[in-house]
């Protein structure tokens, strides 16, 4: 499955402004990197990939639509699922991407 481009681009306007973003196709989908670190994405399996702060796992998980990720059989903490009904409106999106964006903010900046 290709990724929605619909949330890509509603995750892009979510994003515009915020200095320093870059986009990369990674997982299968389009990724949203800040300070080269990934935030959130378009994922290719369906809704948003947002990463968090692995120590917030369980705290976002309790939210409707929100589950660990789960990458080559393995249940990621940090790495969640945000499902579409969890993004259907502009405000639950940014709420989300605000998530993605504080997390990758708070690690050291990646060289390119």
């Amino acid at each position: 499955m290709a990724y929605d481009l619909e949330l890509a681009e509603r995750i892009r306007r979510a994003l515009s402004g915020r200095a320093g973003v870059v986009e990369k196709k990674m997982f299968g989908g389009l990724s949203f990197l800040v300070g080269g670190n990934m935030a959130v994405g378009a994922s290719g399996q369906g809704g948003m990939l947002l990463r968090a702060d692995p120590a917030r796992s369980d705290e976002l998980c309790s939210n409707p639509g929100i589950e660990r990720a789960v990458m080559q059989g393995r249940v990621m903490d940090g790495w969640l699922r945000v499902d579409d009904e969890a993004i259907a409106t502009d405000e639950d999106l940014a709420r989300w991407v605000q998530a993605g964006v504080d997390y990758a903010s708070s690690l050291p900046p990646k060289k390119r």
